[in-house]
């Protein structure tokens, strides 16, 4: 009785649309920020390093490049805080987690492009 409760309540909390993405991918995230009493949505674009989790407790993580510092952030994919998730290019990787990239400067931390 009590994991049916918990099941329909994390049922209750996901997202109906979610975006097709993957490790790899370059994606803006629309994020919602609330400053004072006004709310605004901030746009975060990088690549994917990570996903991880299922139901209604999935995260992802974002890497990009900001000012010369690399710049990492993680959001739930089912979050009320994360309006939409614009995947702009499909990257081609071999890894779950592409940490690698946190090492790589430049052209290095590039990832190729997935040509289908």
């Amino acid at each position: 009785m009590n994991s049916d409760y918990i099941k329909n309540l994390e049922a209750s909390q996901m997202k109906t649309e979610v975006a097709d993405f993957a490790v790899g991918d370059t994606v803006k995230v629309h994020n919602k920020i609330k400053e004072g009493n006004r709310e605004r949505i901030q746009i975060f674009e990088g690549t994917v390093i990570k996903r991880q989790g299922g139901s209604n407790r999935e995260t992802f993580t974002v890497r990009k490049f900001s000012n010369g510092v690399g710049v990492e952030k993680t959001w739930p994919v089912h979050s009320p805080f994360v309006e939409k998730i614009e995947v702009v290019r499909h990257g081609k990787v071999r890894r779950a987690k592409i940490y690698y990239l946190r090492s790589r400067v430049g052209k290095a931390a590039k990832v190729k492009e997935l040509v289908k």
